[in-house]
């Protein structure tokens, strides 16, 4: 791939939630610690953030780009009792192994990249779990963008993930994706000039740019169990969402247990808007899984 093309792969910003923290950090109703684990031949480094009464946990899951751990989110989500465990992604930051992405000008969004992301993924949740008291409520991933694709693979190996929440993830193939942000072309005025039907059409009928194997994050996400919440923004240029909703539907007919809901003046980066919606419903919507694991009992 052509590495000016790729930059517009999922250019997920994490400056808001990026930071790293020293180890044993005692915040504000939970604790830090700074951890080292092992996945696929890589030592990766990442942070746990320990509420004193765990509701649940969750493991943060990068996109497409050279992130390191995010600290901040992190924060948000262990001061409303749930544990987190965030890490530097594979390549970047304190984590070994090599780094695949638009700022290094590979394929990212191969299949073998994705599946080893999904490794990653899963065992920085084993971590998280040997790290939490038992029975700490139900265990997670939630991520952004190009999540949409890791987390539903790493959902398929882990068996303990029980709940999934992704931001502006894709529910189509990498390469209906591509054809979508190839027709955008980083336009932010795009949905202003264009409809619907034109973005159908052309992610019905354009030709593959490139070849590589295509993942369908549909594959996983029709043998799962697990609960799943995607949060879209209504002016997304990078992912088409009404088609990634329709999937969604095809699947929710089935009776799986996923959600989801459109904020129509964000873009893809709703996680890191300036608008707090999204993550709030976020919160809300794991800690009334919370809620109904504790009914159950």
């Amino acid at each position: 791939m052509k590495p000016h093309l790729l930059i517009l792969l999922f250019c997920f910003s994490s400056k808001l939630f990026g930071q790293s923290l020293p180890d044993s950090t005692p915040q504000s109703g939970f604790t830090i610690e700074n951890i080292k684990f092992e996945s696929a031949g890589a030592t990766l480094s990442g942070t746990v953030f320990k509420p004193k009464n765990i509701k649940s946990a969750v493991v943060i899951v990068h996109g497409s780009g050279q992130e390191k751990r995010m600290a901040n989110i992190a924060s948000l989500l262990a001061s409303n009792g749930i544990a987190v465990l965030t890490y530097d992604k594979r390549g970047v930051g304190e984590s070994g192994g090599v780094y695949a992405g638009p700022e290094v000008g590979t394929n990212n969004i191969d299949s073998l990249n994705l599946n080893l992301l999904a490794l990653d993924a899963s065992a920085a949740l084993n971590m998280l779990a040997a790290n939490i008291p038992k029975h700490s409520g139900k265990l997670g991933l939630m991520g952004f963008s190009q999540a949409g694709w890791v987390i539903p693979i790493a959902a398929k190996i882990n068996r303990h993930v029980k709940f999934m929440v992704i931001f502006s993830g894709p529910v189509v193939t990498t390469l209906e994706q591509l054809r979508f942000q190839f027709y955008t072309q980083g336009n932010t005025n795009f949905w202003e000039t264009h409809t619907e039907a034109d973005a159908r059409e052309h992610i019905n009928n354009d030709i593959d740019r490139y070849k590589f194997t295509s993942t369908d994050p549909r594959t996983a996400l029709d043998k799962l169990s697990a609960s799943g919440l995607w949060l879209f923004g209504g002016k997304d240029i990078q992912v088409p969402v009404n088609l990634s909703i329709e999937c969604l539907n095809v699947l929710k007919a089935k009776s799986k247990p996923y959600d989801y809901k459109v904020f129509p003046d964000l873009g893809h980066n709703t996680a890191s808007s300036k608008l707090n919606e999204p993550m709030n419903v976020a919160i809300q919507w794991i800690k009334g899984l919370s809620n109904q694991t504790k009914v159950k009992k």
